[in-house]
């Protein structure tokens, strides 16, 4: 086995770069002054029931949304949607149970206008028990987002679903919500979000999946492919303590041979390698950040031969 080896550049400096290559219209020029070609775009993946084609790498708002105008970190957070839509992204997901992330959302899109370019997928849910309370609910997310139409709605955590998933398909029938789904984020609720899958149609399920976290490869991702569902990943970093655990770690030389420059990256191209992977939503609140995770959606998707000959070396298997 190779012996591990240490990029040339620090982490941070790897991100910095990474933002400048995202920078949107200054991409090029940038490009040409390094003597590099453009980035590549990142893949897509078709929506089972549709055939759309989706990018395979978003952004989550969980925490890094949950931000009030005027404060620093709201100011950081245009700069994250120019970073995904910059590499060809457009997947934002979000919750009436994340803060006022939503609105942030909403603000930001209004401004970029980027909403009426429709390059932005709208993922939001609703979270609440009872027929009205889920009505409610979900328009205020449509105000909150400042649309009048979501392209996935999801059931949270799978919280009264068979109530809110009637409600969700007259929704759909009329062209509100384009897409419709079910979440959860935890191993333990497998089996309920297995028993959903079988018994309705659906066409997005949404799971937390990673290195270090591998339940849903035994029964949810080969049901979701058999079922034609497509899967996005909410926790690709295992909720971020593996990629805390491996960031002051030198990469191995094996990521240098499937393109991936940082740690972040390394546990995106593990997600998106499986085949029934439509989509990775890691969160962040910093465009840096999201245009290194970005990164990891373009180029090829290890096999799954190529996992088991080499997590082992970074204490996985």
């Amino acid at each position: 086995m190779n012996e591990p080896q240490r990029p040339a550049f620090t982490r941070a400096q790897l991100l910095r770069l990474g933002a400048a290559l995202c920078a949107g219209a200054a991409l090029p020029s940038f490009a040409q002054q390094q003597g590099r070609p453009a980035m590549t775009k990142m893949s897509t993946r078709p929506i089972p029931s549709t055939q759309e084609a989706l990018p395979v790498v978003g952004c989550g708002t969980w925490i890094g949304f949950d931000h009030r105008p005027g404060t620093d970190e709201y100011k950081r957070l245009p700069g994250v949607l120019d970073a995904l839509f910059a590499a060809g992204g457009k997947v934002i997901d979000s919750s009436p149970m994340y803060g006022r992330s939503e609105e942030t959302t909403g603000e930001l899109l209004a401004a970029s206008k980027q909403r009426e370019n429709r390059e932005a997928f709208l993922a939001t849910k609703v979270w609440t028990s009872g027929r009205e309370a889920g009505i409610a609910q979900m328009e205020q997310s449509f105000a909150r987002l400042r649309t009048q139409r979501i392209d996935l709605m999801q059931v949270h955590n799978l919280v009264d679903w068979k109530t809110q998933l009637a409600t969700l398909r007259g929704w759909k029938d009329k062209g509100r919500v384009r897409y419709i789904g079910i979440t959860h984020y935890t191993a333990s609720a497998y089996g309920e979000v297995e028993a959903v899958l079988r018994a309705e149609k659906l066409d997005f399920v949404q799971i937390n999946y990673s290195l270090d976290a591998r339940e849903a490869e035994q029964r949810l991702l080969p049901l979701a492919a058999e079922r034609g569902v497509a899967v996005i990943v909410n926790m690709p970093f295992g909720g971020g303590g593996l990629l805390r655990r491996l960031r002051d770690q030198p990469l191995p030389a094996w990521a240098g041979e499937i393109g991936c420059t940082s740690w972040a990256q390394v546990l995106l191209k593990f997600v998106l390698s499986h085949p029934a992977v439509t989509c990775a939503i890691p969160g962040t609140s910093r465009a840096e950040h999201m245009a290194d995770n970005a990164a990891a959606g373009a180029g090829e998707f290890p096999d799954a031969g190529f996992w088991r000959r080499n997590a082992g070396s970074i204490g996985l298997s």
